[in-house]
């Protein structure tokens, strides 16, 4: 039998066949993928087949056959540095949630979710919640990082998942396709879900008033069906984006606004660091390219970790802005 797994704890997996039903299964000894080395060798949006067990309590399931994956969206397992973790596969789109100040979201973190979705082909739209909650000061934040994204192509939206602002216009953009969920904890993932879909009933928390951080409310990733033709894969909340086996070289070609000038550098592998007549770093000193970009382009190029942080008026950004002037 062939289904598509909808949840992951990890030892069992919940399927949901072709005829719409739900079935708990789990992997029948060692199960890898060739080539990857993954904490979770079957992911949320994975076609599998597997084949039902009866017992006297219940009818479970034996996976043991993963269908080839069109895409999937991965990141550096946590604690084991040389594996990855499959957020989910087979995904139409996603969308990043991002918040100006409660929680903070970085630009180094928005920039390494973006490169990982451009080298696995998934279209991604940032979504900019809790529009309600900002003030004149945090509104131009809001307003300035997405004339940085608008301008390399990216499509933004700006959503209140509390007051509806916005929600019928996401609605619009997920029917009919996969849609992922993404972001720190606290962005409003799963509120920005109940929104959407009411019936859904999410667990939510507060945010911290003394940390300004969210709490793991989602704890597994989990796909759902919707009663307006879309499916949601909410996922936890994660506080740093590991990029995973990309050389040097191609870095630049996962950020757009790079990747259509590289051409014009002098030297065909030109890392747009020290080298003479680079198009990149002419093009940044015209404030053609944003500076908070390029910080995250040189963070992934010199391996710094996933809890690697920049804002988008940090120090370096100052100092660069001075050097410019």
């Amino acid at each position: 039998m062939t289904g598509t797994v909808y949840k992951s704890t990890g030892s069992w997996y919940t399927v949901k066949s072709e005829t719409g039903d739900f079935i708990e299964c789990r992997i029948k000894g060692k199960f890898r993928m060739k080539g990857i080395k993954s904490t979770n060798p079957i992911a949320v949006g994975d076609r599998v087949d597997y084949e039902l067990e009866s017992t006297s309590d219940a009818v479970t399931g034996t996976i043991h056959n993963i269908h080839e994956r069109k895409n999937y969206i991965v990141r550096k397992s946590v604690n084991l540095s040389k594996q990855i973790h499959i957020i989910a596969s087979n995904i139409d789109q996603v969308f990043l949630l991002i918040t100006i100040d409660n929680p903070p979201t970085t630009t180094s973190f928005i920039d390494r979710f973006l490169v990982t979705a451009e080298a696995y082909g998934i279209e991604a739209i940032l979504v900019f919640n809790k529009m309600d909650t900002l003030t004149d000061a945090t509104l131009d934040e809001q307003l300035y990082l997405q004339y940085i994204y608008q301008e390399i192509g990216y499509e933004c939206l700006r959503v209140s998942s509390t007051e509806g602002n916005g929600v019928e216009a996401l609605k619009a953009k997920m029917m009919g396709k996969v849609n992922m969920f993404s972001g720190h904890s606290g962005v409003g993932k799963s509120t920005l879900v109940n929104a959407l879909e009411p019936t859904l009933h999410l667990k939510t928390t507060v945010i911290s008033e003394q940390s300004k951080q969210g709490q793991h409310t989602t704890t597994f990733a989990e796909m759902y069906d919707t009663r307006f033709g879309a499916q949601i894969i909410d996922t936890p909340g994660i506080k740093g984006f590991g990029i995973v086996d990309m050389e040097k070289q191609e870095i630049s070609d996962y950020f757009p606004e790079f990747f259509k000038l590289k051409d014009q550098c002098k030297f065909n592998n030109c890392l747009h660091k020290e080298e003479p007549h680079c198009a990149i770093k002419a093009a940044l000193d015209k404030d053609e390219i944003a500076w908070s970009r390029y910080n995250s382009y040189l963070s992934i190029l010199e391996g710094d970790d996933e809890n690697y942080r920049t804002d988008i008026y940090n120090e370096d950004r100052k100092k660069s802005d001075e050097t410019r002037k």
